[in-house]
């Protein structure tokens, strides 16, 4: 006599045919489904509104502000130098710039270089032209150039760029050619005595008409020491006195002599006093002039 079937099969053949009708089920609903290719995306709109006349006006100033940012800097920096306005808490200027601001002296100087720069090209930018720098580096090459001649490299290096600011790159190239355009050869020699020429260059600032002794000599420049340190200073700010060798001598024994006295922390009086013996135009002191600068010696 048959078993009759157990309860467990007839379970397993629902589960079964359950399984199969959900597998039939879902290929009907593959097989309906649109082909991804050909499939529509619906995007919603989002409506950009428009700048007012007062929010267009106020955006250029801002967009004016960061791109002027480097200028502000310089001549911040300028007026705390020239006023010595750091005194109160460091001896020197480049001391300070260090503490306060992170800086090596070559950044002060290069942000204060490029103010000067700025200034000069405003004359032939309007101050909300976008062809006016927005970067350091733009106006950094330019420093090397007579005012004019700034002017000249700016408007040709916006032409190169397509009317468009100019990367300091372009900068660069256009200064190179006015450069070996109007190269001079440099004949001073070393040991000459020359006179500074400080127009247009900020880092020479109270040093005009002092005297300086070249002690390198260098492609567009020299290095001269004068009472207070030595510099680099540009062809263009030199101009040789002409001495004979013995006078040069002369002022190099002299130049030794202040350079031995002269530092940062002296009195006020006292390096005024140094700075005059600095700027005589011969090559000689007086009577007066040795006295006061022995006493020195023997003070300091």
């Amino acid at each position: 006599m048959a078993k009759p079937p157990s309860r467990r099969n007839k379970a397993t053949s629902a589960a079964s045919t359950d399984s199969t009708s959900a597998a039939n089920s879902a290929n009907e609903d593959i097989s309906q489904q649109v082909d991804p290719s050909s499939a529509t995306i619906t995007v919603s709109a989002v409506e950009v509104t428009e700048l007012t006349q007062e929010e267009q006006s106020d955006r250029l100033l801002l967009e004016r502000k960061v791109e002027r940012a480097f200028f502000e800097a310089g001549k911040a920096l300028a007026e705390l130098r020239d006023r010595r306005l750091y005194r109160s808490s460091h001896r020197t200027f480049e001391e300070y710039c260090r503490d306060r601001f992170g800086h090596s002296r070559r950044q002060s100087y290069l942000l204060m270089d490029a103010a000067v720069v700025f200034d000069n090209l405003v004359e032939i930018c309007d101050l909300f032209d976008h062809k006016l720098p927005t970067a350091e580096g733009q106006v950094r090459p330019m420093t090397k150039l007579e005012p004019q001649e700034q002017q000249e490299a700016w408007l040709r290096a916006v032409e190169v760029a397509g009317g468009k600011v100019p990367t300091g790159r372009i900068v660069k190239d256009v200064v190179q050619r006015i450069m070996e355009r109007t190269q001079v050869p440099n004949t001073y020699q070393i040991g000459e005595v020359c006179q500074i020429l400080a127009k247009d260059n900020p880092e020479l600032r109270g040093k005009a008409g002092c005297w300086a002794i070249v002690s390198a000599v260098n492609e567009f420049s020299c290095s001269v020491r004068m009472w207070d340190g030595e510099y680099a200073v540009g062809l263009q700010h030199m101009k040789s006195f002409n001495y004979l060798p013995q006078e040069c001598q002369q002022m190099q024994v002299i130049c030794d002599r202040i350079s031995r006295v002269y530092s940062d922390s002296l009195e006020e009086t006292v390096k005024s006093l140094l700075q005059s013996l600095g700027k005589v135009n011969r090559p000689y002191l007086t009577a007066v002039e040795e006295k006061l600068l022995k006493v020195l010696e023997s003070e300091y």
